[in-house]
């Protein structure tokens, strides 16, 4: 999410909010049965009124969608979408996040784990009707393979792959290039090939002309418009059941208080990223229930390594002062990570080391010594001093062409937490002499991408693997050209980085994968052009008297918006639905009543044996 932040963040992170309740539309067959003809039509026709006026669960978003196409999006509130709309060979599970079936039911791999076979289940189908097969993932992967274009978003998923083919409907093979350790965790949703076969440019096709967009996930996407909303509408022929609410909306609000307004008021149901502030606010308020979990995400401060293309060009306008690894060492010096834990996030968060957050522990990893950069202002004067930065009579840090040390620093608008954070910087490194403005932007992605910046608040919403926020450090992810858009964050491209991500993409023994993934982050940490200052805790909240339950992931304890699958918004429940499959009353209330009950009944036994999971790999 780009946050840019995120996806990207991730990762990829990536917002839902608004839904709706599919009532009678779900009547189980042998409740219907035994009423007479003439009562069924009359209860089709009341199920029909009651869908039309159903639930709606509505989601605040202040992050605006990048791209419907899922070859080109990478913000969070993106990413999160195509994991409704869409289903990946296999998800992860709620609990803990294990894979777990997908769109492929089953997967081998050869001995030297150079092939790998995918069972693609017989009940999926796409939205319009026709079967999803293998054909469908086979051309998603190929495309991908041979377009560049296609490979804009999630292209590191199949850099070595080396030819996939699909002999039968139900059969997929995969032929690799080297082992590849993320076979069981290829985030790339698979689309369908009847439908975009037709697209002939895919740098271009945002996916957005002609909706409903078909798709094979729990929910179909049915309206969009920019900054607005985005509308979906229950998949009835999902293969793990219809999500129970009618309608799910996501709605953008540029301002974050709005948002908590809307929310009070009753006229969204849930809003996530919440300030502490207004945290502390709901917990008081009547219907209003306040989730405070481990977040999956880092909040960093990334530096422009000098903007690069594949072909050697450079481009953007960033400050060369920062090209000096003693100018970036000094700045993060004077970064006091626990004060913006204490006062910006009051304590909703953890002091920001590694690249990756500690939800996920095993890959979590802390410099050691020498090699922290603890806040040490005192410690920052004498690395520029040093390095020949030295203050002029009016106390002004000089850069090497003798000009005073003046930064840009891009900012998100939408985001509190990065102007007050802006605020702190440009307190602590004036001290060192250093100026900083601090730009905040509607959208941050324009001037990113093309390197006009520098320094920028980022952030990543990380996945159970974390292969794809490593990837977007590596040179394969620069764009091809300077006018080419590529996957990379900040244009970092460093060889001995790149190395550690070959050894660690073909390694399949957990520890010694795990040791290499924290290599990586030692050496991302050491060459200064990110500085992860907190893991944001997921401060969110919902209305009870519209969601009555919903699952967060990891299910104990976990978040809801922004999760490594779609086990939040396919699981919840309308808080009125419990109100009809208690209510009483005529024999034809009776009746629905009875088919509400065994849909939901049903549900909670598949949900259950089959322990969900959750969303969202991207930049945020």
């Amino acid at each position: 999410m780009v946050t840019k932040v995120p996806p990207r963040p991730s990762p990829r992170h990536r917002a839902v909010r608004p839904l709706r309740l599919l009532v009678a539309a779900g009547l189980a067959a042998a409740s219907l049965a035994a009423v007479p003809q003439a009562a069924q039509a009359r209860q089709a026709a009341r199920a029909d009124d009651k869908a039309d006026s159903g639930t709606t669960l509505t989601v605040a978003v202040s992050q605006s969608v990048d791209s419907l196409s899922p070859f080109l999006a990478q913000k969070l509130v993106s990413t999160s979408i195509h994991r409704l709309a869409y289903e990946y060979l296999t998800n992860y599970d709620a609990k803990d996040a294990h894979p777990v079936p997908g769109l492929a039911t089953a997967w081998t791999s050869s001995p030297d784990k150079l092939t790998w076979t995918y069972t693609i289940r017989k009940d999926s189908y796409w939205s319009d009707g026709q079967q999803a097969t293998a054909e469908d993932a086979a051309w998603t992967f190929t495309k991908m393979m041979t377009d560049p274009n296609a490979a804009t978003a999630n292209g590191s998923f199949t850099a070595n792959f080396k030819k996939v083919t699909a002999p039968d409907p139900q059969t997929l093979v995969i032929e690799l290039k080297r082992p590849q350790a993320t076979m069981t965790a290829l985030d790339v949703p698979i689309v369908p090939k009847h439908v975009w076969e037709k697209v002939s440019d895919f740098s271009k096709f945002n996916n957005d002309r002609q909706f409903p967009i078909v798709g094979n996930g729990p929910f179909v996407i049915t309206d969009f418009k920019v900054d607005q909303y985005i509308k979906l509408k229950p998949n009835k022929r999902f293969w793990r059941g219809a999500p129970k609410f009618d309608e799910l909306v996501f709605k953008y609000y540029k301002d974050g208080d709005a948002a908590v307004a809307a929310l009070q008021k009753g006229e969204v149901s849930f809003v996530p990223n919440l300030t502490p502030a207004q945290a502390a606010a709901l917990k008081t308020q009547p219907d209003i229930k306040v989730n405070d979990a481990p977040g999956r995400r880092f909040y960093a401060l990334a530096t422009n390594p000098g903007a690069r293309a594949k072909d050697g060009r450079t481009f953007g306008n960033g400050n060369k002062a920062l090209l000096d690894p003693e100018v970036r060492k000094a700045l993060f010096l004077a970064v006091d990570r626990a004060t913006l834990v204490d006062k910006v996030f009051q304590g909703h968060a953890v002091q920001g080391e590694g690249y990756i957050p500690p939800r996920f522990a095993s890959y979590f990893w802390k410099p050691a010594g020498g090699q922290l950069r603890a806040y040490d202002p005192a410690r920052a004067e004498q690395v520029l001093d040093a390095a020949g930065y030295r203050k002029n009579g009016d106390g002004k840090r000089l850069g090497k062409d003798g000009r005073p040390l003046e930064f840009r620093i891009l900012c998100h608008a939408t985001d509190p937490n990065d102007k007050a954070v802006g605020k702190y910087l440009q307190e602590w490194w004036g001290r060192l002499g250093i100026g900083l403005k601090v730009e905040c932007l509607d959208s941050v992605s324009d001037p990113w991408v093309k390197g006009d910046y520098d320094l920028a608040f980022d952030g990543w919403s990380v996945n159970p693997d974390p292969d794809y926020v490593l990837s977007i450090h590596t040179c394969g992810t620069l764009p091809a050209t300077p006018k080419d858009t590529g996957a990379t964050d900040n244009f970092i491209c460093d060889p001995r980085f790149d190395a550690l991500y070959a050894r660690q993409a073909v390694e399949y023994d957990a520890a010694k994968r795990t040791d290499l993934v924290k290599q990586m982050q030692s050496r991302l940490y050491d060459t200064g052009y990110m500085n992860v200052m907190a893991y944001p805790n997921a401060l969110e909240a919902y209305r009870t008297d519209q969601i009555r339950s919903i699952t967060t992931m990891p299910e104990a304890g976990g978040n809801l918006y922004g999760q490594d699958g779609y086990w939040s918004w396919w699981s919840a429940v309308p808080a009125a639905r419990s109100a009809d499959a208690a209510s009483g009353g005529s024999s034809t209330g009776a009746v629905i009543g009875i088919g509400a009950a065994v849909v939901v009944v049903a549900g909670a036994g598949l949900f259950w044996m089959l322990r969900r999971r959750s969303t969202a790999d991207d930049r945020e």
